[in-house]
């Protein structure tokens, strides 16, 4: 479905992002991976999904808090992949504290992560985009980029944020054949959720397992955590052609949480 297209993810490592990756490398894409981790594990990850694909997967690992890191990434992935088709911003952070306990480094770096790299790759991929007269922007945002929960503070300003960013880079890119989406997972048990439960059972006075039951899963009348299968699936539909009327929406995946 998407043979001879190029896409870079970030944070792809791992988790989500690198769920993103195998879906699309799976439907022919080419894939510039992204991400933090051990360097062995991410050449093993790297090589694995080029043999199972059999597409072209090469590993960037700019840093999301240096403008200029991220530069180099969509220039690497312009020269290496031969061309810049779909972007998908996954990269982020969390971290767990009442607001008036919150650091501000660890905010700083939130907002950083979540929400101002994502302005960074869409800035430097547009151009490359407009040049190719097609495009796929997809960021990940969350249901907490349509609604909040406490103890979150940094983290539901950056994916609120994320809705902005989505809905006014599909106002722009309208006329240019070049969609941006925003994909609204609730939860997903990727490392990150799985690191935030015992913060969160710390603040809330509970054990880790009432807060996968009464606090993560209780807001997903559906009871069950969305898989990276599934968001997979849709980013790949999103990049097809039966989405190209499809821009500037924010696309729930959350069990029915946003619905309530």
């Amino acid at each position: 479905m998407l043979k001879n297209k190029n896409a870079v993810i970030t944070g792809s490592t791992s988790g989500i992002g690198l769920g993103l990756a195998e879906a699309l490398a799976h439907a022919g894409c080419n894939i510039m991976l992204n991400g933090l981790g051990d360097t062995t594990e991410i050449e093993q990850t790297r090589a694995s999904l080029e043999k199972r694909s059999g597409v072209k997967v090469l590993f960037n690992g700019a840093n999301m808090l240096k403008p200029e890191e991220i530069d180099g990434l969509i220039e690497q992935t312009e020269a290496d992949l031969g061309g810049l088709d779909i972007l998908i911003n996954n990269a982020g952070i969390q971290h767990v504290s009442p607001i008036e306990d919150f650091p501000p480094e660890k905010w700083q770096a939130i907002i950083g992560i979540n929400l101002s790299s994502a302005f960074f790759t869409t800035r430097a991929a547009v151009p490359k985009m407009k040049a190719r007269g097609w495009g796929r922007i997809i960021n990940l945002a969350s249901a907490h980029a349509l609604v909040a929960s406490p103890f979150k503070c940094a983290y539901v300003a950056a994916k609120h944020g994320i809705a902005g960013l989505t809905k006014t880079v599909a106002l722009e890119l309208a006329e240019h054949n070049i969609t941006a989406n925003a994909i609204c997972p609730g939860y997903v048990l990727t490392p990150l959720v799985e690191k935030q439960i015992p913060d969160t059972a710390k603040a809330r006075g509970i054990t880790e397992e009432e807060v996968k039951r009464d606090v993560l899963l209780a807001a997903q009348p559906t009871k069950e955590f969305a898989t990276t299968e599934q968001i997979g699936a849709l980013a790949v539909f999103l990049c097809s052609d039966a989405a190209e009327s499809m821009t500037g929406a924010m696309i729930p995946v959350d069990g029915g949480w946003t619905a309530q």
